[in-house]
């Protein structure tokens, strides 16, 4: 038998997701395990599901069939802004995080304040934060936080040259032995960091071992 540290972290099976008074499922049937250290990625063109995918895995979206089963911690979904109380300032959401997740606030703070250098904007509510401004929030609080697998939904490509290498650093060089499951449209990006690929196309998703198979895969897609 196996032990609860050689059993995959994640299990993904027959699952679908159908908008309410749509006429066919957006996908359906998707399949697929994540190992505690697994490396994965979520390819498809624009509309054909993966940031909705990413949604339900993080318990955002609800799964219309099939079933998700977490063994492991797993990250709200970075670059999704929704987890926020646009009322409250950046402190507040803060604050509101560290009782959640029974953590010392002040340490929280420093921690989000050092990666996400958002200065005096986390006084602020947050609803007045521009897009990066609330991925830097969420990257800062997912990495404060610290989970066994984390949910990327192209927040890599928030900011400038040196904020995104700092976000590549702190995720997949300082968390090397962690889980992670990401949405991209980089596949240089994709090719150096995930070990395994789903191509989500036409509403059926294919697992790709291979991931630079998978990279030409997709490549051609988009290019059709």
């Amino acid at each position: 038998m196996d032990s609860p540290d050689e059993l995959p972290g994640l299990c993904v099976q027959g699952v679908g997701k159908t908008y309410h008074g749509a006429s066919k499922a957006l996908f359906s049937d998707v399949n697929f395990d994540l190992a505690r250290d697994g490396r994965l990625a979520l390819l498809g063109r624009n509309g054909q599901g993966k940031s909705t995918l990413i949604k339900m895995l993080g318990g955002v979206l609800p799964a219309t069939t099939g079933k998700i089963d977490w063994r492991m911690t797993s990250s709200w979904p970075i670059g999704f802004g929704g987890g926020f109380q646009g009322s409250l300032s950046g402190l507040d959401n803060i604050r509101f995080l560290a009782r959640l997740y029974r953590k010392n606030y002040q340490e929280l703070v420093e921690l989000v304040d050092d990666f996400a250098e958002l200065g005096k904007a986390l006084r602020e509510p947050v609803r007045q934060y521009s897009s990066g401004m609330r991925a830097r929030l969420a990257f800062g609080l997912s990495l404060a936080i610290e989970f066994d697998c984390y949910l990327i939904d192209e927040l890599v490509a928030v900011g400038d040259a040196r904020f995104q290498r700092k976000c590549q650093v702190a995720l997949f060089e300082h968390r090397a032995n962690r889980a992670f499951l990401m949405a991209s449209h980089d596949t240089h990006l994709i090719a150096n960091y995930c070990d395994r690929a789903v191509i989500i196309e036409s509403g059926r998703a294919k697992m790709f071992n291979d991931v630079e198979e998978a990279v030409e895969v997709y490549t051609w897609l988009r290019a059709a």
